[in-house]
């Protein structure tokens, strides 16, 4: 390895040090700032949200980062801002976050694939461009993928326990409740099972207290969890009150398809799997297989007829 291979592998272990103790140091914060807020009263907000901190606290570190690849405007009518809510992420830090953790990833990776083709002396030339190509598209479209995984599994868990709320808003409603009592008691009794879906009804008990109308209301759950079975009920609910049919029926009927859709989604997913099961055995558990079966054959074969061949020959 020549001095100058060496001196460039020092100079990057010191930057990704550096920027590793700045990192650390802008998470952490200052403990004295800390213990004055929750002293104040400050920190009870952010403790209702522990899921979120973790947003803030990127933001504020890729703060200046952010900056190169954020957009100035036309962010709140973005379809970004429409995953972020499908996500549950609702932090004003979070595009500060999404794009900084993007920028630090396309120019970080790429960084530490230099780094490492430097160390095993692979040239820049063809191949080595390419992978420094891949390692910046990587980490630049990295975010999108965990993005979408989040949207996905929240998504999984409210049509999971939807049908469970609707059956307790039906037995609500058929007791006597109005429509936005049954949502609050809904809210409350579901938080227990999921804590998603009662977050969900409480923003709309909350939106209904704010003298929201209950079209508007509605329509914006359907917006923020991006379920179909959930646009079914708000459209379900809607189209009862402007014909004045009965909401509890409705209920009881669209309970009964969500959770048919359900049983079916479950009986599509068993039947993925023996074509799950597919690959891995045929690349890692027959081949062992075979090894354990045939082993021993070949090993016979070749202590008998390979001297015999090279006997007669």
């Amino acid at each position: 390895m020549s001095h100058l291979q060496i001196a460039l592998l020092v100079l990057i272990f010191i930057g990704t040090f550096s920027l590793a103790i700045w990192a650390v140091g802008s998470v952490a914060g200052n403990p004295a700032h800390h213990r004055l807020n929750r002293l104040l009263g400050a920190g009870d907000d952010a403790g209702h949200r522990p899921s979120h901190q973790w947003v803030e606290q990127l933001a504020h570190a890729t703060r200046k980062l952010a900056k190169l690849s954020l957009p100035e405007e036309g962010y709140e009518s973005s379809a970004l801002r429409r995953r972020f809510m499908n996500a549950g992420i609702r932090s004003a830090s979070a595009p500060m976050a999404y794009f900084g953790l993007k920028t630090t990833l396309a120019l970080g990776l790429p960084l530490v694939a230099f780094a490492v083709m430097t160390a095993t002396h692979t040239p820049l030339k063809g191949t080595g461009l390419m992978y420094l190509l891949v390692a910046s598209a990587l980490g630049y479209y990295l975010p999108n993928y965990v993005l979408g995984k989040a949207i996905k599994r929240r998504q999984l868990e409210i049509f999971e326990n939807f049908p469970d709320a609707l059956d307790l808003m039906t037995v609500c409603m058929e007791a006597g409740l109005g429509t936005e009592s049954a949502l609050s008691k809904v809210a409350d009794e579901i938080g227990q099972k999921s804590p998603i879906l009662s977050e969900e009804l409480h923003l709309v008990n909350l939106e209904l207290r704010a003298g929201g109308s209950r079209e508007r209301a509605l329509r914006n759950l359907a917006l923020r969890t991006a379920v179909d079975e959930i646009e079914g009920f708000v459209s379900m609910i809607i189209q009862a009150e402007r014909f004045g049919t009965s909401i509890a029926q409705s209920l009881r009927v669209h309970s009964d398809t969500v959770r048919m859709r359900r049983r079916q989604k479950a009986e599509e997913s068993a039947t993925k799997v023996p074509l799950k099961l597919l690959f891995p055995l045929i690349f890692c558990i027959f081949p062992a297989l075979m090894l354990v079966i045939m082993g021993p054959a070949v090993i016979q074969m070749v202590r008998t007829v390979m001297p015999a061949m090279a006997g007669h020959a």
